[in-house]
């Protein structure tokens, strides 16, 4: 077992600071975004009051993924996470690609949030140049992911608490509403769930549209896995955590996405996604909560906040997980004595701010195809950490020697593993026949491509050296 004190490190220089209540809201905090708090509304255009199920279904993938992650990292707590566990059971290059691509959608992702939080701040103050809020908050972050990792754990357990404290007021207030109504205003009933053309609108045929936009909600629960390098207890910590932040998650969709089909008529919410029309928004208006749009307006601002600042966290891990492993520049691999991989973090700032300019100078363009690079991307990303659950179990069942038990398992394997598996390669599928996501497959096909070719030339480089591609040197170097 790993030691538990604050300063004790690991491979690569990491450190042991991070807690189980930091790392539930770190899972928390990665996966619930703006979506939710301002409607969801592309969801709901598919399938109408039946989005809830697509939420349900989304979720119980979404538990896979997270199990079969915490199974695995618990046995392996190495930094890389699934991508260190990549190279260990599917091979070098599946640990380069997914490690790559990881890092890739997650710049793309902040680079997106950060304008969007330039935005959001615009709300208050109009006449700000967009350019200057995105400056200032993207230092902000780097700060604080530049002093310690308890420290970026710290300040992301808050902002995440933010979302958390914002959803479970609506999920009361709105159950308080439909069952007892407010002060001036009666309950509505449960008629807008089959009212405006049923509660399938759009039939089987929409409600499986409605699985590509949903199951993005959930993305952003693998963070769990990630912090295993850098858990003071990983073995205890990380099944709990995992177990703690998917039952929330899926509570919080679910009931929260519930009463919102049911307090606002679906072709309504449909229709427009703005912070006006938020189903929050109306729900503490008519509770009486002063200033209502602004009290979500600085919600949503959190959210982004929280977003980014852990996707920043994700891309520094992984480009210096890369850096160990000798597919990024060694100096990337350094950390500073607070246990911080500072260059790796600069380096992933410098794709921050190409993501931020290219979605503000091309919007239509470079920002498209790196948006479809990114839903390509993730969905990938999903299936390859399910194949890798696989071999793991595979491989364990192999084993001749004693092998501890997993202080976790995912209930159902290999059936389980296969079925998310098969969901996910259908959500992927189903993006070629959406309007707007065909980019997907446009952007993404090439973007795999490139990155094929990358490690093939790099491997023929690295042909005349010894190279252990079924234990990477995340792992050698802890042993």
């Amino acid at each position: 077992m790993p030691p538990d004190g604050d300063d004790a490190a690991i491979a690569g220089g990491l450190q042991r600071r991070l807690g189980r209540r930091q790392m539930t809201m770190l899972g928390l905090g990665g996966a619930i975004g703006t979506g939710l708090f301002l409607g969801s509304s592309l969801a709901i255009s598919e399938a109408g009051p039946g989005v809830i199920l697509a939420y349900a279904a989304c979720a119980l993938v979404a538990l896979v993924i997270a199990f079969a992650l915490a199974e695995m990292v618990s046995v392996h707590p190495l930094t890389g996470s699934f991508g260190t566990l990549a190279q260990m059971y599917l091979g070098a290059g599946a640990g380069f690609v997914v490690r790559w691509t990881y890092w890739a959608i997650q710049v793309i992702a902040v680079g997106g949030e950060m304008i969007a939080i330039g935005i959001y701040t615009q709300y208050w103050w109009p006449q700000l140049p967009l350019w200057l809020p995105v400056a200032v908050f993207s230092v902000a972050l780097l700060v604080i992911n530049a002093i310690t990792v308890s420290m970026f754990g710290e300040v992301e357990y808050w902002f995440s608490m933010v979302k958390v404290v914002a959803i479970v007021a609506f999920i009361l207030l709105g159950a308080c509403y439909l069952f007892f109504g407010l002060p001036g205003h009666s309950s509505p009933g449960s008629g807008n769930l089959t009212a405006h053309g049923g509660f399938l609108p759009h039939g089987l045929h929409g409600l499986a549209l409605a699985f590509v936009f949903v199951i993005f909600s959930f993305i952003g629960t693998e963070v769990v896995a990630v912090t295993a390098a850098e858990s003071k207890n990983p073995e205890r910590d990380i099944p709990r955590a995992a177990r703690s932040m998917i039952a929330r998650l899926s509570l919080f969709y679910v009931l929260a996405i519930g009463i919102v089909v049911t307090l606002v008529p679906w072709t309504v919410t449909a229709t427009d996604g703005a912070l006006s029309a938020s189903p929050f928004v109306r729900l503490f208006g008519i509770a009486g909560l002063p200033a209502a749009a602004s009290v979500m307006n600085f919600v949503v601002l959190t959210a982004a906040l929280s977003s980014s600042n852990t996707n920043i966290y994700l891309t520094t891990r992984m480009l210096h997980s890369l850096a160990l492993d000798r597919y990024a520049p060694r100096s990337l691999g350094r950390v500073s004595r607070g246990g911080v991989p500072r260059l790796a973090l600069l380096a992933s700032a410098a794709g921050l701010a190409l993501a931020a300019i290219l979605s503000v100078y091309s919007p239509n363009n470079a920002y498209e195809a790196m948006f479809g690079i990114s839903v390509f991307g993730a969905l990938v990303v999903w299936i390859l950490i399910l194949a890798t659950h696989a071999a793991f179990r595979r491989e364990r069942g192999r084993s001749t020697a004693p092998v501890a038990a997993a202080p976790v398992r995912l209930r159902g394997a290999p059936v389980t593993t296969a079925l998310a598996a098969l969901a996910l390669a259908a959500i992927l599928v189903s993006t070629g026949f959406i309007n707007g996501m065909t980019i997907a497959w446009k952007a993404g096909i090439p973007f795999f491509a490139v990155l094929v070719i990358a490690y093939a030339i790099l491997a023929r480089r690295r042909s005349g050296q010894r190279v252990r591609d079924d234990m990477p040197t995340t792992m050698r170097s802890a042993k």
